[in-house]
């Protein structure tokens, strides 16, 4: 777009109808041309006002709201995280075309990385991570839970176990495991 004589730059603005002042450098939500798309971030580069007193933002279809790019070490230490509050896990150098860190480490049956924003929980016995839903569980049950044994973790209890031979009642420590068992998905 070229820009006419009078229009000029600004410092900042107020999104109508709120009280969010955005300036050059922040960070905000743009609303995508498709309704059926997410909203996604960008850094606003320039902001300038038209011969109309329109407000123009380069590059910007549409501003949905403001909001803050945390690095993910400081998005974890937040106390309360708001719906402007994002994260970016990696630092790209342009310089280099690297990003940093190279590689994460990754939980669960999914292979995903951690995501601060998702629940999961931690097997007893070998301290794996996973998220409910990859375990055939509920979030609420899960969070009803007094301990999560995973299924490798059972398996792998369950093969080392001597066979019973006789015919009696199950002991207490088999009462306790199945009871255990129960609590699992």
């Amino acid at each position: 777009m070229v820009r006419g004589r009078r229009e000029r730059d600004m410092d900042s603005f107020t999104i109508s109808g709120t009280d969010k002042i955005v300036k050059v450098g922040d960070c905000v939500l743009l609303r995508p041309s498709e309704d059926s798309n997410s909203p996604y971030v960008a850094l606003v580069d320039s902001i300038w006002d038209d011969n109309r007193n329109n407000v123009n933002v380069k590059s910007a279809h549409t501003i949905e709201g403001k909001c803050v790019v945390h690095s993910f070490k400081d998005y974890t230490r937040l106390e309360n995280v708001g719906a402007e509050d994002y994260y970016c896990r990696f630092e790209y150098a342009a310089a280099t075309g690297a990003f940093t860190p190279d590689r994460v480490a990754v939980y669960c049956n999914c292979e995903m990385p951690y995501n601060p924003d998702d629940l999961m929980m931690q097997c007893e016995e070998c301290t794996d991570w996973y998220h409910p839903a990859c375990v055939g569980m509920t979030t609420e049950e899960s969070k009803k839970l007094e301990l999560f044994i995973c299924v490798e973790c059972l398996t792998y209890a369950a093969m080392k176990k001597p066979q019973a031979t006789s015919s009696a009642s199950p002991g207490p420590d088999v009462k306790a495991e199945r009871k255990r068992r129960e609590r699992r998905p």
